[in-house]
């Protein structure tokens, strides 16, 4: 867990600092009118809750939607073949950059996962998948689509399954 956290602070850029910190002095913003106000108990209870609200809702939600927008990419499937003699599975695909800032690196990520004929099973499955593999690409320009091979192995699985593909990029 200590190593998650640490890589997510190293790749922290500084608009998530600009949003954390406006984040939080709404948080102060809203507790204090809350304390001004607070001979109107109804107006107080309000400005408090919204603090929290804004204080637990707003870095979440405001890190993913900033981050798909400034690194917006497409990432497509153009192959996938489980090969006979090995215990693989060979993904070809391609991802272009679809920001308008270049891309250092990206983190591909296929998730292998069980498929069953019930939807809520197959909801679950989706985010617990048996197998999962990444690759790395480097320097990816905007607008530029670069293709890759992703080899899934060991892959033994011989019921239905279904493959997801992902990317990060900073």
């Amino acid at each position: 867990m200590k190593e998650k956290i640490t890589i997510f602070l190293d790749n922290l850029i500084a608009l998530d600092y600009v949003l954390f910190g406006s984040t939080f002095l709404f948080f102060i913003l809203f507790v204090i009118l809350g304390i001004l106000v607070r001979r109107r108990a109804l107006l107080a209870t309000f400005f408090i809750f919204l603090a929290f609200m804004i204080l637990l809702i707003a870095p979440t939600y405001g890190y993913i939607k900033m981050h798909e927008y400034l690194f917006k990419n497409s990432i497509v499937i153009t192959t996938q073949k489980q090969l006979k003699f090995s215990d693989a599975i060979v993904l070809k695909g391609a991802i272009t950059n679809e920001s308008k800032k270049d891309f250092h690196s990206c983190k591909i990520t296929a998730s292998v996962y069980a498929v069953t004929s019930n939807k809520l099973k197959n909801y679950l499955k989706k985010l617990k998948p048996f197998k999962k593999m990444s690759i790395l690409e480097e320097d990816i320009g905007v607008a530029q689509t670069r293709t890759f091979k992703m080899i899934i192995e060991p892959f033994t699985y011989s019921k239905e399954y279904n493959i997801s593909i992902g990317a990060d990029c900073r």
